[in-house]
């Protein structure tokens, strides 16, 4: 069992930056592929940034050269940092973490990128 918090949402400007931070808790984190995805209203979730075990990240192309996901292993957190964030950006953002077959589930952080 993994357990996920998030923190970092809020409301910025267009052009602002935010930081989210996913702490994880309950298994060994290291084994786990970790990531971020969003959902807006009306549309479905979708992944925007995530990291293997072992590997390379992986991005969607809609947050490529803006926004940078990173892992601490030894303090079992995944970070999401967003820069040049657009009013798209809104919606409500989720970490998750996934190791065949257990696929777990922050409670999700909004995130309004509005003027």
């Amino acid at each position: 069992q993994v357990q996920l918090v998030e923190s970092g949402g809020g409301l910025v400007q267009p052009g602002g930056s935010l930081r989210l931070s996913c702490v994880a808790s309950g298994s060994i984190f290291s084994t786990y592929a970790v990531g971020w995805y969003r959902q807006a209203p009306g549309k479905q979730r979708e992944l925007v940034a995530a990291i293997p075990s072992a590997g390379i990240t992986n991005y969607a192309n809609s947050v490529k050269g803006r926004f940078t996901i990173s892992r601490d292993n030894a303090l079992s957190t995944v970070v999401l940092q967003m820069n040049s964030l657009k009013p798209e950006d809104t919606a409500v953002y989720y970490c998750n973490a996934y190791r065949r077959p257990f696929n777990y589930w922050g409670q999700g952080t909004q995130v309004t990128v509005s003027s």
